[in-house]
């Protein structure tokens, strides 16, 4: 049982209170819940740093947090109001079947700091696909979620008609679209109770051959610094040209993330180059803490292809991940589409070679924080969305 769980079961018969907790307090709560994302850590408050930011804690009789939040605040134009936003959090008892205990102080501390509305991301998963039921069921049109799910977590599910219950709406509702501002759909690959040649098996047969093309090539896999943080970016605009998207991040932003990221802990984001003939070809981050690690953003050149860099340096961040203990290696975000002709599909499929699992997270969830002002502004939010 996680630490997170074990403190939550304690706490199920008093009441519980929020109060602001410092960084450290934060931080120390959070390091011990295997299933708190990176983007819950203190540190992210200082990527994010358009939006101001406090860290809040829930707590009972005890003096040590039964559960955490970093919450963004993003003030709406022409109003003294906030949007608040809890990416991928808060780091709740999820399982407790009296939600309100989590909620209820949550909304009443938003109001009183000033929020119309809120965005949360519950952590437990929604749905999993097996890749050989997902390559089954490629064709024309079709969807992941056209697909009956491999497993369905139970614990997710709740979640969901609790939340419903109380008004909070889904962020692009069930079928998904791009209202959520985390992915969606992810991929993972489990590493617990494996080995790395059970790792190399679960491989599929094209993945095996490109690693060793690129080891047969002479690609070698290092780990730059922030001297090599320009060079990723160059990548990752030729990359998203070829590809089709454009995540809109500047070089700055990537040299913040990183410097913050290791000031909180050393070695907490990495970045991986694929150097062939002196030449940088790829390069990914992986960020890391504890028993999760995430394959976060990827790059790579146009040209030497044939040569595999990035298959060769995923399999290398994989088993560094369970080099260093990780239950998972998260691949991120992953398109929705089984249509082979859609162009995000080539992304999914690339991902789905590694023997992994499609993940439906929960999403993300909004909702007003109550009161008559504040669900009409909360109406205006939603049209100024819409129009933009």
């Amino acid at each position: 049982m996680s630490a997170l769980l074990a403190t939550g079961d304690r706490s199920h018969d008093h009441e519980l209170r929020i109060r602001s907790l410092t960084a450290a307090e934060h931080r120390a709560f959070v390091s011990t819940c295997t299933e708190a994302s990176f983007l819950q850590y203190p540190s992210w408050a200082s990527v994010k740093d358009r939006w101001t930011s406090e860290m809040v804690g829930w707590h009972s009789d005890s003096a040590e947090p039964a559960g955490a939040a970093l919450v963004l605040y993003r003030q709406f134009p022409g109003t003294r109001k906030y949007f608040a936003y809890l990416p991928e959090g808060p780091v709740a008892d999820w399982a407790d079947p009296d939600i309100d205990r989590w909620l209820r102080p949550l909304m009443a501390h938003l109001r009183r700091s000033g929020a119309f509305a809120v965005r949360i991301g519950p952590s437990p998963a929604y749905r999993r696909w097996d890749t050989a039921r997902l390559k089954a069921a490629t064709g024309p049109g079709r969807k992941v979620g056209d697909v009956l799910a491999t497993e369905v977590d139970p614990l997710g599910t709740a979640v969901a008609e609790r939340l419903r219950a109380r008004g909070w709406r889904r962020c692009g509702g069930d079928g998904g679209g791009d209202a959520d501002a985390q992915p969606r759909y992810v991929f993972q690959v489990p590493l617990a109770g494996r080995t790395p040649d059970e790792l190399w098996s679960g491989l599929n047969q094209e993945w095996r051959r490109n690693v060793r093309k690129a080891q047969k090539a002479g690609v070698r896999i290092v780990i730059g610094g922030a001297a090599e943080l320009p060079e990723f970016h160059r990548l990752l605009r030729i990359t998203e040209e070829r590809d089709g998207f454009r995540l809109g991040r500047s070089l700055a932003y990537y040299q913040q993330q990183y410097a913050v990221l290791n000031a909180e802990h050393p070695g907490r984001m990495k970045l991986y180059l694929a150097v062939h003939q002196g030449e940088i070809l790829a390069a990914h981050t992986m960020i890391s803490t504890g028993r999760r690690v995430w394959y976060q953003t990827g790059a790579s050149a146009d040209h030497r292809r044939e040569v595999r860099p990035s298959n060769a340096l995923q399999w290398k961040m994989m088993l560094d991940a369970h080099g260093l203990g990780a239950d998972v290696h998260d691949m991120r975000g992953v398109p929705s589409t089984l249509d082979p002709d859609d162009r995000p599909f080539g992304l999914l499929r690339w991902k789905l070679g590694t023997g992994g699992q499609v993940v439906e997270t929960l999403g993300e969830w909004e909702t007003s924080v109550g009161g008559a002002a504040n669900n009409t502004l909360y109406r205006a939010f939603q049209a100024y969305l819409a129009r933009r």
